[in-house]
């Protein structure tokens, strides 16, 4: 008997440490996100010119501010990849364990598809990342960056979710299909908000709720205006939709009071996020404000992700 026990302690033990490191690869890579903000907001994104990976040519160089937080945003990248490979070294220790073919989660399996897509999407994070720095900061390739690090930060989520509540089994039904496009309503919404952050669109709506004084504003053929108004119109959507979220959950599984604290928590820091966005705007767009902006848009995410995946894969009774 004692024979058959330590394997089954080794592979639980083995799940613990991918736990927590994936959950320091999340956090990392939420502060890497909001780094990005604050290197977008200082005008730092050619701190280093555009030399990468070396900066400004050098290894280690002189440092003047705009420098030092490209530098430190290059470093923070460098520690998100580390905690990447870690969580896939330990995901393919869980996999040679367990050899199962089940496929609920926490599985070998699962794990290990998880972590080798966290590797991927670190491979094209890190490559966006240079073409940005060699074309200077095209809206486009910053978008695109922005938007590969979201869904790495998704990925690592489900896998920490996945470490600690192993053995649950999948469920498609419409609180799950709910849950799962709340989360990509999400993820646009913030990209439309990186689009209008990266023309500068900032300004181009003055006034809160209302752009420039009107419902539909006129552009005049604008695309700032366009953009700012489109970004505006889809949070207002979001926001409101997360109110009614809890309630939407709770109809469609009344049994599940496991959805209720993700549900809410996804209403509340949609809320936050709008009452910054408006404050941020009334008050000609703050730096401190855009950083925060960008900080809950991404936790926002955070918790719709987290939303889908216990919808999608609710604990046993």
């Amino acid at each position: 008997m004692g024979a058959g026990v330590g394997p089954v302690e080794s592979l639980e033990g083995i799940r613990r440490t991918l736990g927590r490191l994936s959950v320091a690869a999340s956090v990392a890579t939420f502060a890497l996100i909001v780094f990005g903000g604050i290197v977008r907001i200082t005008g730092s994104g050619m701190g280093c010119g555009d030399d990468w990976p070396l900066c400004n040519g050098q290894l280690i160089p002189p440092m003047d501010l705009p420098t030092m937080i490209e530098y430190g945003h290059r470093l923070a990248a460098l520690l998100v990849s580390a905690f990447v490979g870690a969580v896939a070294l330990v995901a393919f220790m869980v996999r040679r364990r367990d050899t199962s073919v089940e496929v609920s989660t926490g599985s070998g399996s699962r794990v290990w598809r998880l972590a080798a897509s966290a590797v991927v999407l670190l491979i094209i994070q890190i490559l966006l990342g240079a073409v940005t720095v060699w074309l200077e900061l095209p809206p486009a390739s910053v978008i695109l960056h922005l938007g590969t690090a979201m869904l790495l930060l998704a990925v690592l989520i489900v896998i920490s979710s996945e470490a600690v509540g192993p053995g649950r089994q999948r469920v498609n039904d419409r609180a799950s299909g709910i849950a799962w496009w709340t989360s990509v309503a999400t993820l646009a919404v913030i990209l439309l908000g990186a689009l209008t952050a990266n023309l500068d669109a900032g300004l181009a709506c003055q006034g809160f709720p209302l752009c420039n004084g009107r419902l539909l504003p006129g552009s005049g053929g604008n695309p700032l205006i366009l953009s700012h108004w489109g970004h505006r119109v889809a949070a207002y959507a979001l926001v409101a939709w997360c109110l009614v979220l809890p309630a939407t959950i709770r109809k469609r599984r009344p049994g599940d009071p496991g959805l209720r604290r993700p549900a809410w928590a996804t209403a509340i820091v949609a809320v936050l996020q709008l009452a910054v966005g408006a404050v941020m705007v009334l008050m000609s767009l703050p730096g401190a404000l855009r950083a925060a902006h960008v900080g809950l848009g991404a936790a926002v995410f955070v918790a719709a992700v987290r939303l889908a995946w216990v919808a999608r894969y609710p604990a046993s009774d």
